[in-house]
C-alpha cells in the first residue's frame, strides 16, 4: 500500500515538473552556448549542469572559468550567488513530514530552484518526498541535456545564430528583474547602482571577485537603508 502511494506521488511529481523541465531545456541550451565559448566539451557541460542546478551560478562560474579564475574565487562566488537556495530549503523543511530523516531531506533539497520551490510549497502539507523526487527526475536531466546539446549544436549552427543564442540567458535575467523593478522603485535604484558599480570596478576586479564583493556590499547596503519591516 505504501509503495503504491509512493509510486503515485512519484508519477504526480514527474507530471507536475514536466512544464518546468521543458523550460529548463530551452534556457540551458543557451547556457550550453556559453559553455562552448568557455571551452567546455559536452561531457563536462553535462556533469556541470547535473551537479549545479542554477543558471545564475553556472553563468558566473563560466565567466570565472573563461577568465582563468581560481578555485577559491569560483567556490565563493557559488556560495554567495546560491545562498538563497539554503533559505528556500529551510523554508521547505516546514512543509515536509517531521519524521523525514536528514539524509532524505538533503536529497529533496538537492533540486531546490526558484520554480521547483514554488511548486513544492504550493502543495498541501506535508509534501511527499516522492513528489519532490518525481520533479527532480524530469527537471535535472532536461537541464543537463539542454546544456550538452547547446555545446554540441554550438559547433553546427551558423555563427550568427550562435551569437544570438549566447545572449538569451542574459535576456532571461533581464526579464526576471524588469517586472519587480517597475513595481518597486527601490529595486530599480538597486539595479542601477549594481550596473554602475559593476562598470566602475570592471577593470580592477575579476568576474568572480566582482560578483562576490558587489553582491555582499550592495545587499548589505540595501538592508541597512531599507530594512524589511517585521511581521
Amino acid at each position: 500500500m505504501m509503495e503504491s502511494r509512493n509510486l503515485k506521488e512519484l508519477a504526480r511529481g514527474m507530471a507536475g515538473g514536466l512544464p518546468i523541465a521543458l523550460g529548463y531545456a530551452a534556457v540551458s541550451f543557451s547556457l550550453g552556448i556559453l559553455m562552448r565559448n568557455a571551452g567546455l566539451d559536452p561531457v563536462h557541460g553535462l556533469i556541470m549542469s547535473l551537479l549545479n542546478n542554477t543558471s545564475a551560478g553556472e553563468a558566473a562560474a563560466l565567466g570565472i572559468i573563461a577568465s582563468g579564475g581560481g578555485y577559491i574565487e569560483l567556490a565563493l562566488s557559488q556560495l554567495v550567488i546560491n545562498l538563497r537556495y539554503a533559505l528556500m530549503a529551510a523554508a521547505l523543511s516546514l512543509h515536509l513530514s517531521s519524521t523525514l530523516s536528514l539524509p532524505r531531506r538533503a536529497l529533496v533539497g538537492f533540486d531546490i530552484t526558484d520554480e521547483v520551490f514554488a511548486l513544492l510549497v504550493s502543495q498541501p502539507r506535508p509534501v511527499s518526498e516522492f513528489y519532490a523526487y518525481g520533479i527532480a527526475l524530469v527537471t535535472i536531466p532536461c537541464w543537463a541535456a539542454g546544456s550538452a546539446l547547446g555545446i554540441i549544436f554550438g559547433d553546427i549552427l551558423p555563427s550568427s545564430l550562435v551569437s544570438a543564442l549566447s545572449v538569451a540567458l542574459y535576456a532571461m535575467f533581464v526579464a526576471v528583474v524588469i517586472p519587480p523593478a517597475r513595481r518597486q522603485w527601490r529595486i530599480l535604484v538597486l539595479v542601477i547602482v549594481s550596473m554602475a558599480a559593476s562598470w566602475l570596478v570592471d577593470s580592477v576586479m575579476t568576474s568572480g571577485v566582482k560578483t562576490i564583493v558587489l553582491t555582499v556590499a550592495i545587499s548589505a547596503l540595501a538592508a541597512l537603508v531599507w530594512p524589511v519591516e517585521e511581521l
